[in-house]
């Protein structure tokens, strides 16, 4: 039965992340690009000026332009950095993580286009809070006849939380992490629904739902409370501990490089194999990248939307840091880490790649290189949830015009959803959460390139007005 669901569930992901979506999603970042001239690399170092220039003064807006990023990074910066990126080399070959570099820097065009009109076109609901994103702009912006379009990103919105990257994805990396640290011998068992656990996968999976309903009952300010003093502690932490394998394998790293490039163009294919093993290895790392930045998937636009400031493009080029910090920073270590190590390809997968490549790469026992990628794992993903449960929030918000008591009410579903992702399959987890993204992503796209002259004039008018 479980292989069965699983065949079917692999042919819809095939279908959903074939060559038209790869396609529309670097379409999409090299038309931006090309619109934009390339802003994503001549304005970054102003995006990073800007980045903890608080414009608490203003009209609008809940929290901090820093306090949105790090709301839209608790969200990105998950198991997709790390047990995502293991999974696409596993699946793809090292070529996987070139396809992620490529997909990032388009995708940080992309990112920055979304978050400027989700400032640009946010509303202020009933009750006085802030709400924005895809659905906002693709009703205020493409108008009101195209609102079902918006209505369609809403509902994969809230799939994604509930049943992608917001709750399976992040629960059953965080359990399978702790297991392989506490039990990896799976020594302490109980049986439950016909199959064996161990007990360190009950218990951490009890103690987060617990402390993610804590959290997310506060809503947004608790939110975004967590998120940043967690998110940049953690990634520095991770960097750190990425940078010292790469560091002490220093010698490796340019063979590493060219096996990344080689694999990338399926060079290291058999023959006759080399267009197959590349667009396998495309399908993976973009997949698999637009995941973990989440650039297109139109979700950090939500997060933006309720930043305290007045100039759409300011947060656009805010926001867009988040792109780049998830994919082409922390996604690199973790890539580049299982590279160096090898890990790739011994017959691993998910956590336990990056796991052996820590304990490889690292100077330290293995207990303590697990522990520390465990530690990063169990808070990355622990923030991604959160970031996610306000994301399907106004997903849901906006799907049922604004009623709280609905809004409420599925708070509880979605701590029930983190009560039982510890027991899905790995493999079914991953392919749910790539079906929901993908789907997710056509509405907001298809917004992007028909909303990408007022990004334009936007910007313009911005740049002009700084040089007066």
């Amino acid at each position: 039965m479980l292989s069965t669901i699983n065949q079917i569930l692999g042919a819809i992901d095939d279908f959903v992340w074939g060559v038209p979506l790869i396609v529309l999603i670097l379409a999409t970042g090299i038309f931006l690009t090309i619109r934009l001239k390339g802003l994503q690399f001549s304005k970054l170092g102003m995006g990073f000026k800007l980045m903890f220039r608080n414009e608490s003064s203003g009209k609008d807006g809940e929290v901090s332009s820093f306090a949105a990023l790090c709301t839209a990074l608790s969200a990105t910066i998950g198991t997709g950095n790390i047990v995502g990126v293991a999974t696409a080399l596993v699946a793809g070959g090292p070529g996987a993580l070139f396809w992620m570099w490529i997909a990032a820097l388009l995708g940080i065009a992309t990112k920055y286009s979304e978050c400027l009109l989700a400032v640009k076109y946010r509303t202020v609901a009933p009750d006085g809070h802030i709400v924005g994103g895809p659905f906002y702009y693709i009703e205020k912006g493409m108008g009101v006849k195209w609102k079902w379009l918006g209505k369609v990103f809403a509902f994969f919105g809230v799939g994604v939380g509930l049943f992608g990257i917001g709750t399976f994805t992040q629960i059953n990396g965080i359990t399978s992490a702790v297991k392989g640290f506490f039990d990896p011998d799976t020594l302490w068992t109980v049986d439950l629904f016909g199959r064996t656990y161990s007990w360190t996968v009950i218990i951490a999976g009890l103690i987060l739902t617990v402390c993610v309903a804590l959290v997310i009952i506060g809503g947004l300010k608790r939110i975004s409370k967590v998120a940043q003093i967690v998110v940049p502690f953690m990634a520095v932490l991770y960097i750190v501990a990425a940078l010292l394998i790469i560091i002490l394998n220093i010698t490796k790293v340019p063979a590493a490089i060219v096996e990344i490039v080689q694999s990338a163009f399926g060079l290291r294919a058999v023959a006759g194999g080399a267009i197959g093993a590349m667009i396998v290895a495309m399908q993976k790392g973009i997949a698999r990248g637009i995941f973990s930045n989440e650039a297109g998937l139109g979700s950090a636009p939500i997060a933006a939307a309720t930043a305290q400031v007045e100039e759409p493009v300011k947060q656009g080029l805010v926001s867009m840091l988040g792109t780049f910090i998830d994919t082409i920073v922390i996604c690199s270590m973790t890539g580049i880490s299982i590279v160096l190590t090898n890990t790739w390809n011994i017959g691993l997968d998910g956590v336990d790649v990056t796991t052996k490549a820590f304990q490889m790469g690292l100077p330290f026992p293995e207990k303590i290189s697990s522990f520390i990628l465990m530690i990063c794992l169990v808070f990355f993903a622990f923030t991604t949830i959160l970031g996610w449960d306000y994301y399907s929030e106004k997903c849901l918000e906006y799907l049922s015009g604004g009623n709280q008591k609905l809004v409420k009410g599925y708070r509880w579903v979605y701590i029930l959803a983190i009560l039982i992702g510890p027991f899905m399959t790995v493999s079914a987890v991953w392919t749910i959460a790539d079906i929901f993204n993908g789907l997710m992503a056509i509405p907001n796209l298809i917004a992007l390139v028909a909303l990408n002259g007022v990004v334009v004039a936007e910007t313009k008018k911005y740049f002009d007005n700084l040089k007066k």
